[in-house]
């Protein structure tokens, strides 16, 4: 597991290894039901407080992409696919939105964004 805490950003730090870990659990980097390493070594490792890599945890926790097992340590959860397929869905509408918003101040219509989109999946193939 690659976590990487960038002091320069204004995003606090529990946030930077909160989105880092989801993000390589959505990708499926880290597989379900692999160990992540405890809190107090990834604190350590980050050398970073204990109680911030804990308040990361317990979000990823809250949100269901890590469960804990007393005395064992966290984990990554099963993914819900339904979940994961929403959270996807609402990225690519937010990004459908912004290439919309940036075609209209190109003059560009419907008709040539969607070869537009044709193209780039067709190249993807």
């Amino acid at each position: 597991m690659n976590v990487l805490i960038d002091n320069r950003s204004g995003t606090p730090i529990y946030d930077q290894i909160y989105t880092q870990i989801k993000a390589q659990i959505i990708s499926g980097e880290l597989k379900e039901n692999e160990m992540l390493p405890s809190i107090r070594g990834l604190a350590k490792d980050l050398k970073i407080s204990f109680i911030t890599t804990k308040r990361a945890y317990e979000e990823l926790e809250r949100e269901g992409f890590i469960y804990t097992v007393q005395a064992k340590g966290c984990y990554v959860a099963p993914k819900d696919i339904e979940l994961y397929r929403e959270e996807n869905l609402k990225k690519i509408e937010d990004h459908i939105e912004q290439i919309v918003q940036l075609a209209a101040t190109c003059n560009i219509g419907g008709e040539e964004l969607i070869e537009m989109i044709k193209f780039s999946l067709e190249e993807e193939r």
